[in-house]
């Protein structure tokens, strides 16, 4: 290991450590408050949600990878044979997230919205738990995709990505440019920006603090299932990082988002296990220079409380054939926050 490496190690535990500390003072101070039944009291959930069955979704379908072999489960709305969408979730989400874009781009499109490694009904990799992050680094994830194509029938596809989805999509697309004929993405930096800007805005870096959280062992997993996944209800309906339509996320769809980590097989550390291999692992190659080659589209909800507007900047000079849609008003849950707008414009640049 480089100099350089021990050195930004040590930093990012020093920092992970700081934040670790004040979750569990807060952590404490709310099980006294609130009393340690209700703080440890979370719901297995056994049932399903209905809206997860809605039929106007799509139909539930599973393929195994070769590779991996692990099995991934997939919602496909539009007749095979036509061309591929291909919708790719962020944390903490599933497939449900794009209930909106299946329906409505079925049409034209063969829609598939996958649970990515670990998340739903998609099966995570052992060992499970914290040690099991070499098994969630980009080159693992991209190759999901890759194969996931191959074994949907096609040759390739439109990308669609948001959040962690987002950051999988924009590497696929510069190691395999022939397999994207479009790609959008939302609410997620080119990786050739995010570092860089970070570490020149102490605004960004302040609100990346749960990234350096998540590199911890088992408190981030007891932290997200505590009051009943409380973190998950905050991410979607709080006052700083929820939707700003109110009714854009209802109770069921809320439970649907839960379901997702409270069934009796789910396994929480594989959505944070994202996170920790983001740190801990090396990029798969240097991002300067890089140039995504296909038509690309970037949304963002310029109410983002996690991710500034300013991470948009820049993003042409690594592709040539770029256009960026601000979506007022709307959060980093833009396709959600904002459907029909989000549609719009989807609709519009894919013409």
């Amino acid at each position: 290991m480089s100099l350089a490496r021990i050195i930004r190690s040590a930093m990012t535990w020093g920092i992970a450590s700081f934040y670790g500390s004040v979750m569990l003072v807060t952590m404490t101070l709310g099980a006294i408050r609130r009393g340690p039944r209700a703080f440890f009291g979370y719901k297995v959930r056994q049932d399903r949600p209905k809206c997860l069955d809605d039929p106007e979704l799509g139909t539930h379908g599973y393929v195994r990878l070769k590779s991996s072999g692990l099995r991934f489960h997939y919602v496909a709305a539009g007749e095979r044979g036509k061309p591929l969408m291909l919708c790719l979730h962020g944390f903490p989400e599933c497939w449900y997230s794009w209930r909106h874009q299946l329906k409505e781009f079925r049409n034209s499109y063969r829609v598939v919205a996958p649970d990515l490694r670990g998340y739903g009904e998609t099966e995570s990799p052992q060992p499970f738990g914290y040690w099991g992050w070499p098994n969630f680094s980009v080159s693992h994830l991209t190759n999901d995709v890759r194969e996931l194509i191959e074994a949907l029938g096609y040759s390739s596809c439109t990308l669609v990505a948001h959040d962690w989805g987002g950051v999988v999509a924009w590497q696929f697309a510069i190691d395999h440019p022939d397999l994207v004929d479009k790609l959008i993405v939302m609410n997620i930096p080119h990786p050739g920006i995010f570092a860089k800007y970070m570490s020149t805005h102490f605004s960004q870096f302040r609100r990346s603090w749960y990234m350096f959280l998540f590199q911890l062992p088992w408190l981030p997993e007891i932290l997200v299932k505590s009051f009943d996944f409380e973190m998950i209800s905050d991410c979607f309906k709080g006052k700083g990082m929820g939707c700003r339509r109110r009714d854009a996320i209802t109770d069921e769809d809320l439970e649907a988002f839960k379901y997702t980590f409270a069934r009796p097989e789910a396994n929480m550390s594989g959505a944070i296990n994202y996170y920790r291999a983001a740190f801990k692992a090396p990029p798969p190659r240097s991002y300067k220079g890089t140039k995504v080659t296909c038509p690309t589209l970037m949304i963002w909800g310029d109410q983002d409380a996690a991710l500034e507007v300013g991470l948009t900047e820049g993003t042409d000079k690594f592709v040539p054939d770029f256009t960026l849609k601000m979506v007022p008003g709307a959060s980093h849950w833009v396709q959600q926050d904002q459907p029909e707008v989000v549609i719009g414009i989807m609709r519009d640049w894919l013409k």
